[in-house]
């Protein structure tokens, strides 16, 4: 069986992934009062794959969404919707769901970010770039922790670290900014957990 890290190296020897989108910086974990998202925007562009989006979309057609307003805009912008751990994260008015660029051979998504919808609109990023399995700085745990606030936990991995266990995990707790002129998500506060 392949591990996560293998799959990862397999895409990038198979040109499937440019080495560049893969190069993320997690340095923006520990400074998570630094702003990414603004009130308003449009929702980012996904780096570049060298697999079509359409042969993503039937390859992984099992964890791909397409149901709802979310799915629907991330597909728009360019991204394949999924569910991140394979499950939904939804709560009144608020929806956050995956976003990919890329995928495993089976189809663990391999480039992505998460993205915070508030009734339909695009409120957020989780991280200001996009996450790579078995990396520093990849999003584990997602939840709704409020009417408008959201905790994620990120795998912090070090030098010597296994793909299997990071050296630590930090939780990362945002807010959803309704008072805006339109909704913005900002990351408020970090705590290292393990």
């Amino acid at each position: 069986m392949r591990t996560r890290r293998h799959a990862l190296v397999f895409l990038l020897a198979a040109g499937l992934v440019p080495a560049t989108a893969v190069a993320q910086s997690s340095a923006w974990v520990d400074r998570v009062t630094e702003k990414w998202n603004a009130a308003g925007a449009a929702i980012p562009a996904p780096p570049a794959s060298h697999e079509l989006k359409a042969a993503l979309v039937q390859r992984c057609a099992s964890i791909v969404v397409t149901e709802g307003a979310a799915a629907a805009l991330l597909a728009q912008a360019g991204w394949t919707p999924f569910l991140h751990l394979d499950r939904r994260i939804a709560r009144d008015d608020v929806d956050v769901v995956g976003g990919m660029a890329a995928a495993t051979p089976d189809c663990q998504p391999a480039m992505f970010n998460l993205f915070v919808f508030l009734g339909g609109r695009f409120a957020g990023t989780l991280a200001p770039s996009p996450m790579s399995l078995a990396r520093d700085g990849v999003a584990g745990a997602v939840r709704l922790a409020g009417t408008d606030s959201i905790t994620a936990e990120f795998a912090r991995y070090g030098p010597a670290d296994s793909e299997c266990c990071p050296s630590s995990v930090v939780r990362v707790t945002y807010r959803i900014n309704r008072g805006t002129p339109a909704p913005v998500l900002e990351a408020v506060e970090m705590r290292r957990v393990r």
